[in-house]
């Protein structure tokens, strides 16, 4: 089994402004490689995003751009799943692309915040923020770091494949099915003749 996961930090409340990149690939169960990157979002740093992650525009002086990245960071994801805790990241990448004019390649999505809400029923409604799932599953990260967050995404898949025994191919299709499979099935009610 071999995936990827991924996070991204942005400069301010566009989506395209990404300003940190982390990817973590996972291969046996086992942290294979880290890749990261501080981006050059060619845009303004928001008081209140740099209070989440820390960045700000200085940090990213002499970063490269998106653009600079593409290439090496589609690399790395092509061919293999690719893990994120929302859909936060997937459309930060797509609006980055779009804002460049990047052709990005047919990525293979899965959200790690679906499988955890299947995974764990406590969590089916609320409290399923990749902090918390973390905390449930024992595994402690630096939160709001690129880098940190992939691998813990990574960490929650890991712990939704061993807690349910779902195999990730298999969690493609979970995640697109209720959140309990005890209550799915057809709704059957007796309708008015008349």
């Amino acid at each position: 089994m071999r995936f990827a996961a991924i996070d991204v930090e942005t400069a301010n409340p566009n989506m395209a402004s990404i300003c940190q990149v982390g990817v973590a690939v996972f291969e046996n169960d086992k942290l294979d490689t880290e890749w990261q990157s501080l981006v050059d979002p060619e845009d303004y740093f928001d008081d209140f995003n740099s209070s989440i992650h820390g960045i700000e525009a200085h940090h990213v002086e002499n970063a490269p751009t998106f653009p600079a990245i593409a290439a090496e960071l589609f690399e790395i994801l092509e061919h293999q799943p690719v893990i994120a805790h929302t859909h936060f990241d997937r459309t930060a990448i797509s609006q980055t692309c779009r804002k460049n004019g990047i052709i990005s390649p047919r990525l293979q999505w899965l959200d790690s915040a679906r499988v955890a809400r299947r995974a764990w029923p406590q969590f089916a409604v609320k409290g399923y923020g990749l902090a918390n799932i973390c905390r449930h599953i024992g595994y402690t990260f630096q939160h709001h770091d690129a880098l940190e967050d992939a691998k813990a995404a990574g960490q929650v898949m890991l712990a939704a494949i061993r807690e349910t025994q779902v195999s990730l191919d298999d969690w493609f299709r979970r995640v697109s099915q209720p959140l309990s499979q005890e209550k799915s099935g057809p709704v059957i009610r007796a309708g008015n003749p008349d």
